[in-house]
């Protein structure tokens, strides 16, 4: 048998992502091995904890200074990704990690990409360009916010009754159906 892949879920909320992640991949050679957060808060965390996988609370210092890195490396992490996790990826990491790392962002990049584009900011900014249609992307990390080479998108069509929240749930659906399959699939590719 192939030797497992270990795999790191950096989040910095709520961790719905984290949880599909973890559940779709139970059983498989690809193991969600580590969540890890910037944010002692987050619920993240106790989705870690009742899926028995370790988690890391890290300060942004320790992400920059390389801690973070040599932890991953500790864990013998083959993949990253970035589930609702805000903050920007150090080089160092990047380089390290080079095409390894995915992020999902809550819309059809470039539109709607960068610093502080996030959660509920993408679905309103969506929302206030009275767009006809939204969706996911799914891209390497680079150094830069939503810049990296995109793997997949998805689109999904918007109607004048949308609201900001139901913007909102289409795209979770979409999330929760495409990312754990594209994650797969990149990871097969690199891999066979």
């Amino acid at each position: 048998m192939k030797p497992e892949i270990q795999l790191a879920v950096f989040a910095s909320g709520n961790g719905s992502n984290a949880q599909n992640l973890i559940t779709f991949f139970e059983g498989s050679r690809i193991k969600i091995a580590l969540i890890l957060s910037e944010n002692p808060n987050a619920r993240v965390l106790q989705r870690a904890t009742l899926f028995q996988v370790p988690s890391v609370i890290f300060s942004m210092s320790e992400l920059q200074n390389g801690q973070v890195l040599q932890q991953l490396k500790g864990y013998g992490i083959n993949y990253i990704v970035l589930a609702g996790f805000l903050k920007l990826i150090p080089a160092s990491m990047v380089q390290s990690y080079q095409q390894r790392i995915i992020n999902i962002h809550p819309a059809l990049l470039p539109k709607f990409g960068g610093k502080g584009m996030y959660g509920s900011n993408v679905h309103k900014a969506v929302f206030n360009a009275h767009e006809t249609e939204t969706g996911i992307t799914i891209h390497y990390v680079n150094e830069y916010y939503d810049k990296g080479a995109i793997i997949l998108q998805k689109q999904v069509a918007l109607t004048p009754d949308d609201t900001p929240e139901s913007i909102a749930a289409k795209i979770s659906e979409l999330e929760m159906k495409y990312f754990p399959e594209s994650i797969l699939q990149t990871i097969e590719k690199h891999n066979s």
